[in-house]
């Protein structure tokens, strides 16, 4: 089975909101490049991918694959930051723990049985 079937066309359509946080996280990696003194070249190949892709990761694209991002977090010694994303999913264990407790029980009158006239 050809691979290129199942992918996208396009990528998704990213929100305002979501290209602002990638925006940043783009300049954040930008900025932790160049602290450490490091060319766009240097980055692009310890991270094996090219300048162009480096480009687009440290302009937020919202196109850029999410292992091209861990790529260069790798290449910049970040990659530690990567493991605490989603990481404390407060709703989800919200979620989990109310569904694990008991139904309550309720007194008094019982639930009709299928099929019973009311």
């Amino acid at each position: 089975m050809d691979k290129m079937a199942n992918m996208p066309s396009k990528p998704p359509v990213i929100f305002p909101q979501e290209q602002r946080m990638l925006k940043a996280l783009g300049e954040r990696i930008g900025l932790a490049r160049r602290r450490r003194k490091l060319s766009t070249t240097t980055v692009a190949a310890r991270a094996g991918i090219s300048g162009t892709s480096l480009y687009n990761v440290e302009a937020g694209n919202g196109g850029t694959t999410m292992g091209t991002y861990l790529r260069v977090l790798a290449a910049l010694g970040l990659d530690g930051d990567f493991n605490s994303l989603a990481a404390d999913d407060k709703v989800g264990r919200k979620l989990q723990d109310l569904a694990l407790m008991p139904p309550a029980v309720t007194r008094g009158r019982r639930p009709p049985s299928v099929g019973a006239r009311c």
